[in-house]
Order: structure tokens, then sequence, then C-alpha cells
């Protein structure tokens, strides 16, 4: 490195330090419960419509829609509540600590997801091996309005691709962290975030992926990465990794599955370098104490 480069991040890191929030005494139990709140509401308003319809009946997908679009429109109320309650100073605008802001919106959109195919490069080839359709064949569908226009009359496409995805990121990430960044840090928070989805509906995998899009979103402070990811995410399912052990070309797709870890592993620093979003990132100016993510 050379001077102007560490001259460089003495600048950021001082700018970075000069506008922390300083924490309010108080201020952990008031986050904690303001995201326990918030994930009540949100879980809670999926099940406040009693029926006896299977949930995927497009009946019960639309309830869901109207009261959970609901809870995630006053979501940034809970933040700007907590805000003011707590008396915490911060520099960006509510909306760009939420993640809804234009610099470095390209990258954001961009980068994130390509990271997230990187570590589907096995499940994406064996998806390639099987498709019956050819590479223009597959352009055609894509470009082809009639597909776009039968993709949103599903109920459940739009669940899992569109309103899932947004809402559930909206309000586990984009408005929890900035409430759980001052207290935790930014490390620990991306691990405290999931569980509060978890508290009120599942552990597992929903937490770990709950992480990634967590580490996303403080490293690029933007919204539509973790929501493109998570959409991706929902398309592509878990892993088929016991399908791919009775594919004939096994040993291609498994190559294929270590070579993606591998190299999601060695990029996933340098794809989400917050250089490229506007450092620092607004959420993390809500801590004096940084650390590695957010730098």
């Amino acid at each position: 490195m050379n001077d102007d480069d560490e001259l460089m991040t003495s600048f950021h890191t001082g700018q970075l330090h000069a506008n922390a929030a300083s924490v309010p005494d108080g201020l952990c139990w008031v986050s904690i419960l303001s995201c326990l709140l918030l994930a009540c509401s949100y879980v809670g308003s999926l099940y406040v419509w009693k029926s006896d319809l299977p949930r995927d009946h497009p009946a019960v997908i639309k309830r869901r829609f109207t009261s959970v679009l609901i809870v995630s429109a006053l979501s940034p109320v809970f933040v700007w509540a907590w805000k003011e309650f707590t008396a915490i100073q911060t520099g960006p605008s509510l909306l760009a600590l939420m993640g809804i802001r234009l610099e470095g919106l390209i990258p954001a959109i961009i980068l994130p997801l390509l990271l997230t195919m990187v570590l589907f490069l096995g499940p994406l080839i064996h998806l390639a091996m099987d498709c019956p359709w050819g590479f223009i064949d597959g352009i055609k569908v894509v470009v082809d309005p009639c597909f776009w226009s039968l993709c949103l009359s599903d109920m459940r496409w739009l669940r899992n691709q569109v309103v899932a995805p947004l809402t559930e990121e909206l309000v586990f990430r984009a408005c929890m962290l900035p409430m759980l960044v001052p207290c935790a840090g930014p490390s620990t928070a991306i691990f405290t975030c999931p569980l509060f989805f978890g508290v009120v509906f599942q552990f597992s995998y929903t937490a770990v992926f709950g992480a990634y899009t967590a580490f996303i979103f403080i490293r690029t402070g933007h919204l539509v990465g973790p929501v493109l990811c998570h959409s991706f995410c929902n398309y592509m399912g878990f892993p088929a990794v016991s399908t791919a052990l009775d594919h004939p070309h096994r040993l291609t797709i498994l190559s294929f599955y270590i070579l993606g870890v591998v190299l999601f592993f060695l990029l996933i620093f340098s794809m989400t370098d917050p250089l490229f979003y506007g450092f620092p990132t607004p959420v993390c100016t809500l801590t004096s104490t940084p650390g590695s993510i957010c730098s």
C-alpha cells in the first residue's frame, strides 16, 4: 500500500468514526424489543387469516399479500420510532440507513447476484445439463412478454420471487440491522438478525441464508442486493446434492459444486467491497467499532 492509499484509508476510517453514532443507555434493550416486535408483527400477519385452505391456494396467498404488505409498509415507522426514542444521532437519512439510496446502485444490483450465482455454480450446471432448451431457446423465452405475463399471474411465483424476498429483506435486514448495529456491532448483528425470524418461525437453512443477506446488506449498504439474491435462491431451491450423485455426469457436476463453493469464499469480500458502493456504507456509520466487515 502506498502513502496515498494509507492516507485515504486513514481518512475514511476517521470519517467513519466521526460519523459513528453515540450509544445511549438502554439502547440494546430497546433495539432487541423493537426487532422482536417487528418480527412478531411480520410473521403474525401471515397467520392472522383463518382458513382451511392450503398455503399455496391463491385465495390464501392473496390474503397474506395484503397483511404482509401492510406490515412491511409500516416497518420503517419502527426504525423511525426507535431512532426518536433512543435519540441516537445519525448522519445518513433514514432511507439511506435502510439501504434505499442511489450511490453505488448499479454494482449493488450486479455484484451480489453474481456472487450468489457463483455459489450455485454446481446447481446451475446441473440445471443446464438437464434443460431441454438450447441457449437461444432460453433467451427467446426470457424476452417473451407472454412468459412474464404468465409469471405475474401466478400467485405462487409472485410470492416466491417478488413479495417474500422484498418484504422479508425490508423487514429483517433493512429495518432490523440499523437498530442492531449500534448495540451489537456489524459482525454480531449479522448473526443476530436472522434469529428474530427463527424465534417466531424456523431455524437452520433460514438462519444461514439470513446471515448471508445481512452480510451483503452491511457490506453494500443497499437493499436491492439482498432482495435479488433472495429471489434467486428461492428460484433455485436448496441444492439437490443427492440428485447430483445419481446423475450420469455426476463427476462433472460435483466438480462444479466444489468449484463454486471455493470461488465463492475467495470472492466474497472482494465482490462486496464497500468501496464499490460508497465507503463507508450508511449502516456502518452507526458504530464506532466497524471491524473488517465494514472495510
